[in-house]
């Protein structure tokens, strides 16, 4: 199996902006050296990436519009980026409670939250585990469970290794930015375990979220229809707006789009982001 070319141009990595550069550290949470940047001022926003990304290769372009009008702050996760591997599983709670903790050491009470694919799974496991730190989630073509994904995406998934990637960007960016630059075929091999292992997010625990939910999907990028109009509706979403209340929670299925070239399509959801994030209740 090789990487196909909309794989292979997701994991090209960000030209590197001409606004002013971000602060930059490192914040130590639960046993890491979590590294996190902060761009622009205002309301609180964190972006978290998908598998196997980066700063650098998820979130072109997108930083520098968010970063307009709010404080944001771009994470890498547990093993990614320039955030070393620790001896603990790679699972949606553990990552959750790292952003947790990260927003208790930059003294950020509430802040909202930007995650896409694996970063989407995080952000709700957040909205559940932390509700009193989470204002407004945005979850971009992510899933509760394993089987809300196509059955094609699970089996690709599961087939994943390091010589799949061989010469991508990713590797690339990896060896460029890791603490651990040798390490890349570990680092996949325990991703793909992670993966496998399934995403598990309870729906009772999600419909008790207080905190309103914005799912952004494309129409065939790999999240079964079904699956999203499920989590939409756990969040108060299928009624009729003209008729009664509706929910604070949101749905777009953009056309034409995958889960690779969703997030290319950054100028039509930012100002759609933005309208959500900026909603009175």
């Amino acid at each position: 199996m090789r990487l196909t070319p909309l794989l292979l141009m997701m994991l090209v990595p960000a030209v590197v902006s001409a606004q002013q550069k971000p602060t930059t550290d490192y914040a130590p949470v639960n046993g890491l050296k979590m590294y996190y940047e902060v761009h622009g001022s205002g309301e609180p926003v964190v972006l978290l990436h998908g598998a196997f990304m980066t700063i650098t290769n998820n979130w072109t372009g997108w930083i520098d519009e968010l970063a307009k009008t709010r404080k944001v702050i771009a994470v890498e996760m547990q093993g990614h980026g320039r955030t070393a591997d620790i001896e603990r599983d790679i699972s949606g709670e553990n990552l959750a409670d790292d952003v947790a903790a990260l927003l208790d050491h930059l003294k950020i009470p509430k802040a909202d939250l930007i995650g896409y694919s694996m970063g989407g799974g995080v952000a709700m496991h957040c909205a559940i585990r932390h509700p009193d730190k989470v204002r407004k989630v945005v979850v971009i073509s992510s899933y509760l469970r394993r089987d809300g994904v196509v059955k094609e995406g699970q089996e690709a998934l599961s087939k994943f290794s390091a010589e799949h990637f061989i010469g991508s960007p990713l590797e690339t960016e990896y060896k460029k930015l890791s603490p651990t630059p040798d390490a890349f075929p570990r680092f996949v091999k325990r991703m793909v375990a992670s993966a496998s292992k399934g995403q598990s997010i309870d729906a009772d625990k999600l419909k008790a979220t207080k905190a309103p939910m914005f799912f952004i999907h494309g129409d065939a990028d790999g999240i079964r229809l079904e699956h999203v109009a499920e989590m939409f509706r756990l969040k108060g979403g299928g009624t009729h707006g003209d008729l009664g209340p509706r929910s604070a929670s949101r749905l777009a299925i953009l056309p034409n789009a995958t889960h690779v070239t969703l997030m290319q399509r950054m100028t039509v959801i930012v100002p759609m982001v933005n309208d959500f994030l900026d909603a009175k209740p």
